[in-house]
């Protein structure tokens, strides 16, 4: 059988957009919002439903909760949450999260 080889001056969509992000500086921008739309996923839908905003500014995610006690609990588990949030994304996409 025949196969076809890429070239080497080829590259894959992944290592082009890659590339574009990290030529422009936006891949710590592409990195948060991918954080705050994967926000259900990581932390499932009866915390995502109880999100009423999230967002990112100067590399720290706020959470605007409307149940305190569910703040209560998720600023207990502060640590846990980065760490998950971390292993998901990349590490030094956040330092902070802030639970309002």
């Amino acid at each position: 059988m025949n196969e076809k080889k890429r070239k080497k001056d080829t590259s894959t969509v992944k290592e082009a957009m890659e590339a574009l992000l990290d030529s422009y500086r936006l891949k710590g921008k592409y990195r948060q919002v991918q954080l705050v739309s994967s926000w259900e996923k990581l932390m499932g839908k009866p915390i995502a439903m109880r999100t009423t905003n999230i967002y990112v500014h100067h590399d720290v995610l706020f959470v605007t909760l409307s149940s305190a006690p569910l703040k209560n609990e998720l600023t207990l588990s502060k640590f846990k949450i980065i760490q998950m949030l971390e292993k998901e994304i990349g590490e030094g996409v956040i330092k902070d999260v802030i639970f309002k």
